[in-house]
């Protein structure tokens, strides 16, 4: 039984660093310049999950690793009176898709809750045990 807990509550963390990465990208969707000032446009982030197993006396869980997006070059935007506008008045800005970290985001939410949701049988199931030996 706690280990089916152990199981959401590692997915909850995992849904939570999923939220938390989506976020940061909407937060710096017009981000030219990396955090010591220099010309950089913010790169997407995003996480991965895989299966974390603790052997045989413990379940299984989430294990989750935020990933950096270095694939997609920048997009260019012509603004030729921006202050970070090269010499033939293009910006450089992150390359990703609202729509897309909206939708992740819903899809991290719509987990976050159904892992909650498990949490919750579970709870139930121990509590209708004990009621039914005691």
């Amino acid at each position: 039984m706690f280990n089916a807990i152990d199981i959401s509550t590692s997915a909850l963390v995992a849904q939570r660093l999923r939220m938390d990465t989506i976020s940061g990208n909407i937060a710096n969707a017009n981000t030219t310049r990396d955090a010591d000032g220099k010309l950089s446009p913010f790169q997407r982030r995003f996480v991965t999950f895989a299966a974390e197993n603790h052997g045989q006396t413990r379940g299984a869980g989430v294990q989750a690793e935020v990933q950096i997006d270095d694939k997609t070059p920048p997009r260019r935007k012509f603004e030729p009176g921006h202050p970070d506008a090269d010499q033939d008045g293009y910006v450089s800005l992150p390359n990703f898709d609202m729509v897309t970290e909206f939708v992740n985001a819903m899809e991290a939410n719509r987990a976050y809750e159904a892992n909650v949701a498990a949490i919750d049988i579970t709870k139930q199931m121990s509590q209708l045990g004990l009621r039914i030996l005691g």
